[in-house]
Parts: C-alpha cells; structure tokens; sequence
C-alpha cells in the first residue's frame, strides 16, 4: 500500500468545493450531473483541454448518445451536449486546467494559463480517461521517420486541423477503434495499405470484422510489424503473416490502434495505489479508492469501454458520491480481488465490507489477455460461488454479479482452469 503525503506547507483550508471531477469526458461530465441532480450544491469539473468531451470531440463518426440522452449524435455533437448540460445544471467547468499532484486531504495542485494554484474538496473524483499506446510503449523495430501515429492523433488532425496526415497507412489493430480508424481514412481520402492483427482472429466483435474487406482492405491476422522504414518519413514496413513469410507493403505511415491504457500519468506522479493489470486506479464497489476522499470511473479504471458505457459508470458514482458525502468517508480495510494469468483485470479491484446501500458497481469487470477456452469461478474464502465455462477472448468485457456475501469475505480469488 502507499504511504500519502500532504503537500509541503500545507495548512487546513476550507474546501472550494464539495466535489472536483479530474476529467470532463463523458464518465466525469455525467458523475457531476449526477451530483447536481442530487443536491450537491458545488460541483467542479478540471479539464485541461478547451472543452469538455473527452474523446468524441474528434470521433467523426455515431451512435453516440441513444441511452443517455435519447437520441444518435456524432461524437463533436455529443461532446457539445455534454458541455451544454454540465453548463444548464450550473456545473462550476473551468477548460484549460491541468492537475498535476493529489494531495491526502482533498487537495489538487493544479496549472492552468493563470499559473499553479491549490485547490481542495470534500471529494475527488478521478476521470481522465484513457489513450492508446504510442509506438514507445510497443517497442516497435525499425527507423524512426514521421508519420507513425495513434488513431486519437489522426482524428484530432482531421476535425481539428482538417489535416489527413498521409495518404496509405498500414493500420495496426483490430479494436472497435481500428475499425473506427479505417472509416476516418476512407471518408477523408486516404487508402490503408492493409490492417494486421497479431491475434488469430479479430478482437472486435463479428460485425465488424468483415469490414475492411468489403472496402477492399488487405486484412491480416496472426500478422506482426517487424520493421518500419524510411529516410524522412515512413516509406515501407515489413509484416510477419501467419505462415512465417515477410510481406513489404509501400505505406506512407503507420497508423497504431488501441491497446489502450488508462491515462495515469497523474496516479504516477502521486501516491496512489495502482491496480495490476488495468494499471488505474484501485477502487471498490462504491468507486472508492485506498484514500476514501478519491473516487474513480469510466476508462481510467479500465481500458477501453464505449462512451455511453462510461457515462452510465461517471452517474453510477456521482450517486455513490450524493450518499458518501451524508456522512464520514468510509475508511474500513478493504479485501483485494485476487486473479491471475490469463485474467488481464478486475473492477473493482476490491471490495470494502461497509459499503454504501446501493454501490456503484454490481459486477466484477474481467478481461482476458488471450484467447483460450475453460471454466471461469469466483471463490470467496475458499468456496466456489459462482462458476462459467466457455471461449473467452481477449479485451472482451466479461461481468460477474458482486454477490452479496462477498462483503463480508476475507478473500476473494477468480480462478480459471483451462480446456473443454
């Protein structure tokens, strides 16, 4: 566990707020709007972009929005309505700020164009999302020419900018994202060379899958990049197929799409408790983290979900937060969810046994790393209690209802066992 640190001269303050939200995407707009419908009188949101959104400022594309709020928005316009609502249910939002350390009573370090300043609250949330892997954290052989990106970079360029930044990429990447890549290439005149993906089979779901075939798009699985070439910028790259043979394909970039990771330079740069796997924050069933005054929710607990699926999570505990704040932060000793291999993650990554009424989250939220097929259990001390056979494939959501008994568990263990 890690050891919290006030800042240095730090003196006790009265809070500028009842609640600060780390992160204006959809998770954080809707965990204040949820506040607010609940009668928390002073609700800040801290956003370091010019506006609020999140990712689907620059997703060029829908279904944004049905659930929430009723109707098919592309993403800018679903990031107006956000920024629309948190403003008509008098949401203090203040653009262009950036936290850059947590304090242990409550307090934020923040930046922003008039300099540093402090700001404190009853209770943080955290919300800043997530980002795909640069080519840095996927040590990617070869040369290092211009024009190897991430698709958020290529859709800032593009709605932002107006700016395609190549005209035939190699797309790396199977991901609901990958695909979302592929169609801001061809709406915005650009041809990919070919999409690879190094698993045997796609990872987004079938419906998906047929697309850059349809388009005409070269569509490799068990295929892996192994060299990028090129003097100024990208020229050509060398793919790995399935059957061991070297395929050079002429490209004029490299487009990288998801693996994504929660966006945690903050939780790196204070004393937070970082969950395995998932590399967020650790939370409970209330979205409360190890420092009861921290909460959590929507893609920095766990890379990557929709964005109305984040919204729905951001209001789930903005709710907790309402009930929270009714009385003493709750500090009871928390019980860790145990997994291993070939379980990438669990959310909540424990369980606290003096949990709020009705918790934020009533399922466990697993990944795998792989594809494999065996019987999935969740074990409370020691007993099975719950138990699922089947294929399991990579970077699919998998929930496990929170039974009851487990807060009051001293140990709580997935187990998987592998074969038929």
């Amino acid at each position: 566990m890690s050891t919290w640190k006030p800042f240095q001269q730090m003196h006790e303050t009265v809070p500028d707020a009842d609640v600060i939200v780390v992160g204006g995407g959809p998770a954080g707009v809707a965990a204040a709007l949820e506040l607010k419908a609940r009668g928390v009188a002073h609700v800040t949101i801290l956003e370091r972009e010019p506006a609020l959104g999140g990712a689907p400022r620059h997703c060029a594309h829908s279904p944004f929005g049905m659930r929430e709020f009723g109707r098919v928005y592309f993403g800018p316009a679903y990031a107006r309505r956000l920024q629309r609502q948190a403003k008509d249910a008098d949401v203090d939002i203040r653009t262009g700020h950036s936290v850059v350390e947590l304090g242990q009573d409550g307090t934020l370090q923040v930046t922003s164009a008039r300099g540093v300043e402090t700001l404190k609250a009853r209770r943080i949330v955290l919300a800043t999302g997530a980002r795909e892997k640069p080519r840095s954290a996927r040590l990617l052989p070869g040369d290092r020419p211009v024009g190897v990106i991430t698709t958020g970079t290529l859709q800032s360029y593009v709605a932002f900018h107006g700016i395609m930044p190549f005209r035939r990429p190699l797309i790396v990447g199977s991901e609901l994202v990958s695909f979302s890549a592929l169609l801001t290439c061809l709406t915005h005149g650009a041809r990919p060379v070919a999409m690879i993906e190094p698993e045997p089979e796609p990872l987004a779901r079938s419906f998906f899958r047929w697309f850059p075939r349809l388009v005409g798009v070269p569509f490799h699985c068990r295929a892996t990049l192994v060299d990028i070439r090129g003097s100024g910028r990208v020229e050509e790259a060398d793919i790995r197929l399935a059957d061991g043979r070297i395929l050079t394909v002429t490209c004029d970039g490299v487009l990288l799409t998801g693996r994504f990771t929660p966006e945690a330079a903050l939780l790196n740069a204070s004393p937070v408790d970082v969950a395995a796997g998932s590399d967020g924050p650790m939370i409970d069933q209330d979205g409360r983290m190890a420092n009861a005054i921290f909460f959590a929710g929507g893609n920095v607990l766990r890379a990557v979900e929709t964005g109305g699926w984040s919204f729905r999570e951001g209001r789930r505990v903005g709710a907790a937060i309402a009930d929270d704040l009714a009385r003493d932060p709750c500090n009871a000793k928390a019980v860790p969810v145990t997994f291993a291999d070939p379980l990438k993650l669990a959310v909540p990554t424990m369980v606290r046994p003096e949990g709020l009424d009705r918790p934020a989250f009533r399922d466990f939220q697993l990944r795998f790393t792989r594809r494999v097929q065996g019987r999935l259990s969740l074990h409370l001390d020691g007993t099975e209690v719950w138990s699922k056979s089947g294929l399991w494939l990579p970077e699919r959501r998998v929930l496990v209802p929170i039974p009851r008994a487990a807060f009051e568990a001293s140990q709580i263990a997935f187990h998987f066992r592998e074969g038929n």
